[in-house]
């Protein structure tokens, strides 16, 4: 099968450090390839997977009518030239308004929440060759009212890249990786730690402007170096590995609608439980109970964590290998291809 698959041109394909979309595409491209595949690639110029043929975008940001109109005209030359049998869209809706009437299957996948608006038109316009696809249930459920044929293919991970850790020290730190953001919980991480008496190590980057610059400057460095409490940054994929293999449990207690949060999955393949909410994906991440707790308090956070000892660090693994490896995406993607 010829497959045209796009990516955001904000980031290349893979990402240096951060950027969930961009690793998904990578495991997608990679995966279809060693199926036997042909893939073709539209992306950020500098992307570095091994494509069949690869597109680079005209316009580097998502952002802008100019940037819009030079990266759907761009694609719709790349689908004349690489002439694929499927397009698989993981970037804007907007590109593919000139070609959304042609007879090629075109799968528009959501790794955030849909606007209702242009899924319906674009549902509508596409005579029937475009169907939707969600990171979770979550996203579904908002996407499915609007129109469309709407599949849930959860994210996956290679597993190859997180080492499985059986046991962990009594003393081993919680630790929050995310970006440090009001909405990823930062600060309701660090009063559950405390409350609960536990060191945390804090990994991501941070904002340097606006309301997230003093959000930082304000709620959570002050915290940092004081009563268990470090912060060490953003990490690589090696350092990643050994942080969350290393840690008592990832604890991130989300204050939004989180589509999928890859990280969660990433600690489940090391054997690491998770601590958040039950809000946007987690429910269909985490079950409650069996590969960590979601909770909705301070109180109820800082009891979760001293209850972790009855958490099977090969249950977390194997929840990992089960539902979110990159075999099990792909293997996903593949059946909606076929139909």
């Amino acid at each position: 099968m010829r497959i045209l698959v796009t990516a955001d041109p904000e980031l290349p394909v893979p990402p240096v450090l951060y950027g969930g979309i961009e690793r998904i595409i990578q495991l997608l491209i990679d995966g279809l390839r060693s199926r036997g595949h042909i893939v073709g690639l539209a992306a950020r110029p500098g992307s570095t997977v091994s494509t069949d043929r690869f597109f680079p975008w005209p316009g580097q940001s998502s952002h802008g009518l100019t940037n819009a109109c030079r990266n759907a005209f761009a694609l719709k030359q790349a689908i004349d030239s690489f002439q694929p049998e499927l397009l698989h869209s993981f970037s804007r809706l907007l590109y593919l308004l000139p070609i959304l009437r042609r007879n090629i299957p075109k799968i528009m996948t959501y790794e955030r929440q849909p606007t209702a608006q242009s899924v319906h038109r674009a549902s509508r316009w596409s005579q029937g060759t475009l169907s939707f696809t969600g990171c979770s249930d979550s996203v579904c459920r908002k996407g499915r009212p609007n129109g469309g044929d709407w599949t849930t293919v959860h994210n996956g991970v290679d597993l190859n890249l997180y080492h499985f850790q059986p046991t962990v020290p009594p003393d081993a730190p919680l630790v929050f990786l995310s970006r440090v953001e009001r909405i990823k919980g930062t600060h309701t991480a660090i009063a559950m730690a405390r409350k609960a008496n536990r060191p945390l190590i804090i990994a991501g980057n941070h904002g340097e402007a606006g309301e997230e610059k003093n959000y930082w400057e304000r709620e959570i460095f002050p915290h940092v170096g004081k009563n268990g409490i470090s912060y060490v940054g953003p990490v690589n994929d090696a350092q990643k590995n050994e942080l969350l293999g290393s840690a008592a449990a990832i604890l991130v207690p989300i204050e939004w609608e989180e589509p999928f949060g890859i990280v969660f999955a990433e600690a489940l393949a090391c054997g690491t439980p998770v601590i958040s909410c039950p809000r946007g994906a987690l429910p269909e991440i985490v079950r409650d109970g069996l590969e960590g707790y979601l909770v909705n308090t301070i109180d109820e956070g800082a009891a979760a964590i001293g209850r972790l000892d009855s958490i099977d660090r090969r249950a977390c693994r194997h929840r990992a290998e089960e539902a979110f490896s990159a075999d099990v995406m792909v293997e996903s993607y593949l059946r909606l291809y076929t139909r």
